[in-house]
């Protein structure tokens, strides 16, 4: 599947049989050798009142605790074979998701951002650089750029997420374009993908609050992400923190098959 252009395999895992190790995965998600994606999703039985539970594996092989476009080919997945309602929970690391079905399109119930830290100063290994962060389930930090074709995501992107002030995790790096009153442009480099890829769900949400804030402006915010794919952003704030947002995009089918590992 595809949410935005960011691709997944997704496993059926209800029985508890699938126990991918690492170099699995790496393979699984290689481009030349494997079926190729940025990442790996596994679908399990939920408890504690949730409907099922989200794994999600990066295509380097570790664990991480949440993904925006995932979460919503989760959701469509978890329709098509386990015959979820169309609004339906999920545990994750970062906490009870809820999406909701509207054909192609889910809109996910986040969880609530924190850590917000605005104008950090860092001098990097690309340069100097004044960005801003945000835990929107995972970390992210968030650079504002005059435009946006002109970044070396792969270079500052991995500057950045290497920086020792989100030691030892780590943070994705987003690069964000104003292009109107609530409409931004973003790309990202992908902490455990290591490279920029097509578009990052949490990203999507860390960058779009995060204009929010500086912008001082209200949801929601429309974002267009690297392969061109538009999502939106909604939330409630008061003062610097955000409550009820919520993450509108689409999520995709693109084959089913059996691979042997």
């Amino acid at each position: 599947m595809n949410g935005a252009g960011n691709d997944f395999v997704m496993i059926d895992n209800r029985s508890g049989d699938v126990r991918l190790q690492p170099e699995q995965i790496v393979r699984i998600c290689d481009r030349h050798r494997g079926v190729g994606a940025d990442g790996i999703l596994l679908l399990e039985n939920g408890s504690n009142g949730a409907d099922f539970r989200m794994r999600y594996y990066n295509r380097d092989g570790g664990e991480a605790e949440m993904c925006g476009n995932g979460a919503r080919c989760f959701a469509r997945f978890a329709n098509k074979i386990a015959a979820a309602p169309a609004r339906v929970s999920f545990q994750t690391p970062a906490g009870l998701i809820r999406g909701e079905l509207h054909g192609e399109l889910v809109t996910l119930q986040m969880s609530e951002p924190k850590d917000l830290r605005l104008n950090l100063d860092l001098v990097t290994s690309a340069g100097n650089e004044r960005v801003h962060f945000i835990n929107s389930g995972v970390p992210h930090v968030v650079a504002p750029v005059s435009k946006i074709e002109d970044v070396d995501v792969r270079k500052r992107g991995a500057a950045l997420r290497y920086d020792k002030e989100f030691s030892p995790a780590g943070a994705n790096a987003n690069f964000i374009e104003k292009r109107g009153a609530k409409e931004i442009l973003v790309r990202t480099y992908e902490r455990g993908v290591e490279d920029e890829t097509l578009a990052c769900g949490t990203g999507v949400v860390a960058s779009a609050l995060i204009f929010a804030a500086t912008e001082k402006v209200a949801g929601p915010i429309r974002v267009t992400v690297r392969s061109g794919s538009e999502l939106s952003v909604d939330f409630e704030k008061t003062g610097q923190k955000f409550t009820n947002v919520t993450l509108t995009g689409p999520a995709e089918f693109a084959f089913e098959g059996t691979i042997e590992i």
